[in-house]
């Protein structure tokens, strides 16, 4: 992954941004450290600093709103499923349920890497490192992100196929875009797309140009993340050895690598505990007609390698007769 260099997981004692370190303890984004730092909020070693241009250490004593910083946790990722009907986002001005509301309080506070809209679902990573999600945002990073996209209309595969150079919509400019038809169906058809923008609301604008209304849009995967198996509302913590791989950095130890005991408390709903790495994806276990159910609905699931396997995973009739049954 390109810029990988610039990020590590391990704590670093050296100097670095006042608003960078406080993002990174966990307590807001450098964004909104910038606004407090401007608004008198936030002291350095007991005297109140109103410049965001300021370096600091571990050594420094740091507090935002009277309040001193917490100790910087090891950076952690979590896979989290969103389920439709949740806001992406801390505060709602509508107080609409947001994903923060649903998590396990055990996470403690965390960030989200990017958005899905309210009627999306899929994948998020979590975390609670501000400056690793600021990282995997990046369009620099050249992860892509994959969804399955449920579409009205027929569709015109040539359309598909020109969106791999881009495309302008209402003088907003696209890259490149990879869809493929999975199936059609009488009113309706299931696609494959994967963007490495992640603009907002970009698989929908783009589907509206072409004529086509998206009921239903779920990401599957994230770079290398999957969405896999795991259930929605369910989160499941990344390994920092893997997530140090696909970062292309050294993994420090940590207590994730462990499995916790215990029973966590939870907000509403209850923390998955499964690991997914290269599981099937199961769009739609809820589904109560063809439809509904995507294109895999009438043999089983379908998995990210394209391959289908029956439902209920038994093995196929053979295609030889069966002979006597043996005496014994």
């Amino acid at each position: 992954m390109s810029g990988s260099a610039s990020f590590t997981l391990a704590s670093s004692g050296a100097p670095e941004r006042i608003a960078k370190h406080i993002a990174r303890a966990g307590v807001c984004s450098r964004r909104d450290a910038e606004a407090r730092i401007a608004d008198g909020r936030v002291t350095v070693n007991g005297e109140v600093i109103s410049s965001p241009a300021l370096n600091v250490t571990l050594a420094d004593e740091i507090t935002v709103d009277g309040k001193r910083l917490p100790a910087r946790e090891a950076v952690k990722l979590w896979r989290y499923h969103k389920p439709r009907g949740l806001v992406v986002t801390d505060r709602d001005e509508k107080d609409r349920e947001t994903i923060f509301d649903a998590l396990p309080a055990s996470l403690g506070r965390v960030l989200s890497v990017g958005r899905l809209d309210m009627d999306s679902e899929g994948l998020i990573l979590l975390t609670n490192d501000g400056g690793l999600a600021r990282h995997l945002e990046l369009p620099s990073t050249g992860w892509s992100r994959k969804y399955r996209v449920r579409v009205q209309g027929h569709v015109n595969t040539k359309a598909l196929e020109d969106l791999a150079g881009g495309v302008t919509v209402d003088g907003v400019r696209y890259g490149d875009i990879h869809a493929r038809l999975d199936r059609q169906m009488a009113s309706n058809a299931w696609l494959t797309i994967a963007i490495r923008e992640g603009k907002n609301r970009e698989v929908r604008r783009i589907m509206e140009y072409l004529g086509h209304h998206v009921s239903r849009l779920i990401r599957i995967s994230y770079g290398p993340f999957m969405l896999g198996d795991l259930p929605a509302g369910e989160t499941e913590i990344v390994r920092s050895r893997v997530l140090a791989d696909q970062l292309g950095i050294t993994a420090p130890v940590d207590a994730d690598d462990k499995p916790a005991g215990g029973t966590a408390p939870k907000r509403r709903r209850q923390s998955g505990h499964k690991f997914a790495g290269k599981a099937k994806s199961n769009f739609d276990s809820r589904a109560k007609t063809k439809s509904d159910a995507g294109p895999n609905a009438r043999s089983g699931t379908l998995s990210l390698s394209g391959k289908r396997q029956d439902a209920d995973n038994r093995r196929p009739a053979s295609r030889h007769k069966a002979g006597p049954t043996r005496q014994r």
